[in-house]
């Protein structure tokens, strides 16, 4: 049984959504078992077919359900007794801690840049965050200005970062397992440093995130590349690898934008513990989901420890801010304070406490909203314009969420022909090749989209003078 309760802040899909995703874990609701239509459940609980089917949808998204063309919504199967053992796992012993509430040189020279992971300036809180700078430089002591700081981040900011990350991630963590870094690569190059000793071997996705391979080649760590499937790695291949650490980007897997279902969360999560491993959760861009809900994060379901958390404001406020953070199991932490207990904050005071002070009064929530709508609205006319002019002609890989698509092309052209010809007319468009490790494996006939950083007037105007160069020449 369903049961709804209006005065709760919290959509009525995402009850639906979470009562039927607690009864499939729990094994209430068992593999095969067929869900209500959804008009049945609809009129059962006297709610809109819409938010049923939203419910159902971010169900599939994270495979607990799949859709059966003409046959209706069926659970999928789960390794239960991996789930019994991760459901053990006390994921409020936090509560106590918790307040109350490219190519790589930008090129600025032409007009129709589809350049990944610019930013439009105009979404930036440049007034809000000029104000609580002003504040605090009226207010703060002289002392904060010429001291050294907290090694790990300041516990304010600390803080603010662990409560939204509970909220809106499932992340499980204290306060201490928290350090802000400045960077994705900054963290990264920390874990290198605190792995050494468990292995030098480590796996990453191919095609996967570039910047974070040549992290781990300049600290001499043996990259192996890993193949990917729909939904995420391929975990045979894993498996007969020599590597005890993997690299992956889970909820919405970069280049590609395939997501990891439930199912193979668990089996990756089964491989770390069975081989005293350990997976680097890259959430780069998690806020950034258009479609359903964000996806739980690995960490969440990670009781064990096996997890090392990373996440970055770079792609939902400004990757000139230099701020990320690291999330490290328990088991780490002595390690960590061991090798690291001289280093000094990795961003400065100042940057640090204002985004605390933002996050503190509201804003930062406000900001992801406006942000991510604007992304959005970005998103869906960069998607109907290529659907409306290119048709079937392209393949679009990686929708409904992120700063980017990655086309596909059926026309025989290469990637350095896409890339030639677009910008003999004007567009910039960039390389997928770059991401490959085994080069021999990529297709050579896709290019790569970013759209954050150009107005929804100039992504239009960009598409229809790709149509031109790519099929009308």
């Amino acid at each position: 049984m369903i049961i709804l309760n209006d005065k709760l802040n919290e959509p009525l899909y995402m009850q639906i959504y979470r009562q039927i995703k607690e009864k499939i874990i729990s094994g209430k609701i068992a593999e095969g078992t067929k869900l209500y239509s959804i008009r049945t459940l609809s009129n059962s609980l006297d709610v809109s077919t819409n938010t049923v089917n939203y419910a159902y949808q971010q169900l599939c998204l994270e495979g607990y359900i799949t859709n059966k063309a003409r046959s209706g919504f069926f659970v999928q199967r789960l390794d239960n007794q991996l789930l019994f053992n991760l459901r053990k796992h006390n994921y409020n012993k936090n509560t106590e801690n918790l307040k109350s509430k490219e190519y790589d040189k930008p090129n600025n020279t032409y007009k129709y840049n589809f350049q990944y992971g610019k930013l439009s300036p105009n979404y930036f809180p440049i007034y809000l965050w000029r104000k609580i700078l002003n504040q605090l430089l009226s207010l703060s002591t002289l002392e904060n200005m010429v001291s050294y700081n907290e090694r790990k981040g300041e516990e304010g900011l600390r803080t603010e970062i662990m409560n939204y990350l509970h909220t809106s991630r499932g992340v499980s963590c204290q306060l201490e397992q928290i350090i802000i870094c400045s960077g994705t690569q900054s963290c990264l190059n920390l874990i290198c440093q605190l792995l050494k000793e468990h292995s030098t071997d480590i796996a990453i996705e191919d095609p996967g995130y570039d910047g974070a391979r040549v992290v781990f080649i300049n600290n001499e760590l043996n990259v192996i590349p890993i193949s990917l499937e729909d939904d995420g790695v391929k975990l045979s291949e894993l498996k007969n690898s020599d590597a005890k650490i993997i690299y992956t980007t889970p909820s919405h897997q970069f280049p590609t934008g395939s997501v990891m279902p439930i199912q193979k969360r668990l089996k990756l999560l089964e491989w770390a513990i069975d081989n005293d491993s350990i997976i680097i959760e890259d959430d780069y861009d998690s806020e950034l989901r258009y479609t359903g809900k964000p996806i739980p994060s690995m960490q969440s379901i990670d009781s064990k420890g096996r997890v090392i958390y990373i996440g970055t404001l770079s792609k939902s406020l400004s990757p000139a801010l230099r701020i990320s953070y690291m999330v490290l199991p328990e088991g780490l932490l002595k390690r960590y304070n061991d090798i690291f207990k001289k280093y000094v904050a990795y961003v400065p005071w100042l940057e640090q406490k204002t985004l605390e002070k933002f996050m503190n009064f509201g804003h930062w929530e406000t900001h992801l909203r406006k942000i991510c709508h604007s992304n959005k609205k970005k998103h869906d006319v960069l998607v109907h314009t290529i659907n409306k002019l290119m048709g079937e002609k392209v393949i679009i890989h990686g929708k409904n969420a992120g700063l980017h698509v990655i086309l596909e092309f059926k026309n025989g052209l290469s990637e350095k022909d896409l890339i030639t010809r677009a910008k003999n007319h004007g567009v910039i468009v960039y390389p997928v090749s770059r991401y490959w490790i085994r080069l021999e494996e990529y297709t050579n006939n896709m290019i790569l989209l970013g759209f954050s950083g150009m107005s929804e007037e100039n992504i239009v105007k960009g598409i229809n003078i790709l149509n031109k160069a790519w099929f009308n020449d």
